[in-house]
């Protein structure tokens, strides 16, 4: 029988994990997966913000529950989907969102700093999605992960934000990472998809956002302002339920149109 569009989008009785979860970006999808009825489990390092995250999302009626953990380091990903998976049972939606940034010219980036982005935002996202999926998404034949990479993954800055170029790779590094786990995953019904956000306010935009003030930063997008606490909530929506089923291997920008200006 044909669903409707209210139960194709309903994610009442799935658990989701996601990372980077206790504020920004992480902390909005996931109000939105819940809010769509799914289970949460939040993740990031530090305790204290996930205890904050997870309350706010209590108080909002949702099932939400946290764990900390170094999405940067294969034992701390290992241990967090062990005790995901005992706390939780099955996971059927995994958001992977921790992510860093570092400025710095690519003459004198450290490689140090290199290792540390392409460990978290990349490295990470692979050997979580690997756990996740063996334990949990491949026999039962169901999955949905969404990568959280960045217009930024799509190509090079302008002139006036130069200095990523190690998060500028990462991202496109997520990219071809979801097209190719899409292609292989696809056998298992288990779909994997990206959103490249543009400029939103958060903790790691915060410098840019002092240094070239938001009326600068909204003047390059095409519709004249920067992303807000609900313009993730749709598309991850639509990535996570089964009002999505028939995507895989794509990757969306959600950036006020930056990305379609010609040399922007």
């Amino acid at each position: 029988m044909t669903r409707t569009v209210s139960q194709l989008f309903d994610l009442h009785g799935k658990t989701a994990l996601v990372t980077g979860g206790s504020r920004g970006l992480g902390l909005q999808m996931a109000h939105a997966l819940g809010e769509a009825g799914a289970r949460i489990m939040l993740t990031s390092r530090k305790a204290a913000d996930l205890e904050h995250a997870a309350a706010e999302l209590q108080a909002a009626g949702i099932d939400a529950r946290w764990i900390a953990a170094d999405c940067a380091k294969e034992e701390e990903i290992r241990r967090l989907a062990e005790e995901t998976l005992q706390r939780m049972g099955d996971v059927d939606i995994l958001v992977n969102n921790a992510g860093a940034a570092w400025g710095a010219a690519a003459e004198d980036h450290p490689v140090e700093a290199w290792d540390k982005l392409m460990n978290l935002n990349v490295r990470g996202y692979f050997i979580l999605s690997q756990h996740i999926a063996k334990r949990s998404m491949i026999a039962r034949k169901y999955g949905r992960i969404i990568n959280i990479a960045s217009i930024a993954g799509l190509g090079g800055n302008p002139p006036e934000m130069q200095g990523t170029l190690a998060y500028n790779t990462s991202k496109g590094a997520v990219i071809n990472f979801t097209r190719a786990l899409g292609c292989e995953w696809g056998k298992y019904n288990i779909t994997v998809n990206a959103i490249c956000p543009g400029f939103f306010p958060s903790k790691m935009t915060q410098f840019t956002l002092d240094q070239m003030g938001e009326e600068k930063l909204a003047a390059h997008a095409p519709l004249q302002r920067l992303g807000d606490d609900e313009d993730l909530k749709g598309i991850t929506l639509l990535f996570a339920s089964d009002a999505g089923k028939h995507i895989t291997g794509q990757w969306l920008a959600v950036d006020g149109g930056v990305s379609v200006i010609t040399g922007g």
